[in-house]
């Protein structure tokens, strides 16, 4: 009797996290997909008891939102800001990482603090901050750019920009909290057989780094296709980005714009699907040619 109480110890201390899992996560998923296998069906003109009734429609959602020509195109979009967005934020953190990590730097704590201090902004709040120094009659370095930053050619690399400047801290720390933990007996080794700071920082710290670099890049992959928050807090300041500028804004239209819960449903088993591809499918590549696994 007392064994079976001790077994079910561990079951009752999970209780509370499996019940907020079904809650929250679980309950959800599953009535997206219910929600994704119907439509609403129609009968006469539409008045009356019965006129319309929900029905199963099996996968015509998946195909209807699969052929969207809006919803490719605003894949290209994200495609072209995630390109950028990655390339240049992860670049940063890992500058400003091994930077900080260096022996001589000076005022390290407050540096630390100020470049990790836009991720604690929130996104809406940073948005609205750009953009009104954006905005051409505001703006105080327009005229130095001398370039519209919210037209057609310069939307883009502006909404990177604010994802660029609240993106960096955070993956800047967790660089830097990888590197701390790197034992320092590393680095006078290769010092005492005359490897340069940059040659630390390129052999031993660098590669040290590889797997953070990696989870870093999942990230950022995963927060990159759900974008949504600058482009819809800039929309009203420019005729540039329309209401489905990025497949997760389509979803947003579909379901409050245009009240079809159905394929707004569908839709965003398409981009969940999508993220879950690009991040294994990095994972894969990296795996493969990184650490010579085939």
């Amino acid at each position: 009797m007392n064994q079976g109480r001790r077994s079910a110890w561990p079951y009752l201390f999970l209780t509370p996290a499996v019940v907020l899992f079904t809650l929250f996560l679980a309950v959800p998923i599953g009535y997206t997909v219910y929600l994704a296998t119907r439509r609403t069906k129609v009968s006469g003109l539409g008045l009356g008891k019965g006129a319309r009734r929900e029905v199963f429609v099996g996968f015509d959602n998946f195909s209807a939102a699969l052929a969207d020509a809006e919803l490719w195109q605003g894949w290209l979009r994200v495609l072209g800001y995630g390109a950028f967005v990655l390339v240049v934020m992860l670049g940063l953190a890992l500058l400003f990482a091994l930077l900080l990590d260096s022996a001589r730097v000076r005022l390290a704590r407050f540096s630390r603090i100020a470049i990790f201090l836009p991720y604690a902004v929130p996104g809406v709040a940073a948005t609205l901050l750009w953009g009104f120094l954006y905005l051409p009659s505001l703006s105080p370095i327009r005229s130095v750019l001398d370039a519209d930053l919210l037209g057609p050619t310069t939307v883009t690399y502006s909404m990177a920009n604010v994802a660029v400047w609240g993106g960096t801290g955070f993956n800047m720390l967790v660089l830097y909290t990888t590197l701390r933990a790197i034992p320092r007996d590393l680095y006078e080794a290769a010092r005492l057989d005359g490897a340069s700071e940059l040659q630390i920082a390129l052999r031993v710290k660098i590669p040290i780094l590889t797997p953070a670099i990696i989870l870093t890049t999942v990230f950022s992959i995963i927060a990159t296709v759900q974008v949504f928050t600058e482009p819809t807090t800039l929309r009203p300041l420019t005729n540039t980005i329309s209401s489905t500028w990025s497949p997760l804004m389509k979803v947003y239209r579909d379901a409050f714009v245009t009240g079809d819960l159905y394929s707004a449903a569908a839709t965003s088993i398409v981009i969940a699907a999508v993220s879950l591809v690009l991040s294994f499918g990095f994972l894969r590549v990296v795996r493969n040619h990184a650490f010579g696994e085939g």
